[in-house]
């Protein structure tokens, strides 16, 4: 089983790139142009329609699985290596590696904490421009007196 699951990942990977390619979309413009020009050959027949319309439905049921496997891949990825970061970072609270794991409530107490410290340091680093620019703006006077 380990097998397929590695192949399928590889394929789903591919196929995730692929699909976003510029040449698979032109690919399905073209395809798209040549349905639209063979209506009026099949009298745009509910069969003409319904080839567009099964064609569709499939390709859009299959990708749907195969780029939720690579999304779910990509975010496990991303989610070790930053939980990687705050191991390795000194003072950082490592329960945080556990944040995609909190319920609803937890993340929003924790997104408020957050805007807190966001807006305190905001704060501080205004005081410290606002001083630092004071400073700035009486050097000269300093200077010719």
């Amino acid at each position: 089983m380990p097998d397929i699951n590695r192949h399928f990942s590889r394929f789903a990977q591919w196929a995730a790139c692929a699909a976003g390619s510029p040449g698979i979309f032109l690919l399905a413009v073209a395809l798209v142009g040549v349905w639209l020009v063979t209506g009026p050959l099949f009298h745009f027949s509910n069969t003409w329609q319904l080839i567009i319309n099964t064609g569709t439905t499939i390709v859009t049921f299959l990708m749907v699985f195969l780029i939720q496997h690579t999304q779910n891949r990509d975010t496990q990825a991303l989610q070790l290596k930053l939980d990687e970061l705050i191991r390795a970072v000194h003072g950082a609270r490592n329960h945080m590696m556990r944040a995609e794991e909190m319920d609803d409530r937890e993340l929003a107490e924790l997104k408020q904490e957050y805007a807190q410290i966001a807006a305190a340091t905001h704060e501080k680093l205004d005081d410290v421009i606002e001083h630092v620019t004071g400073k700035i703006h009486d050097e000269p006077e300093r200077q010719r007196g």
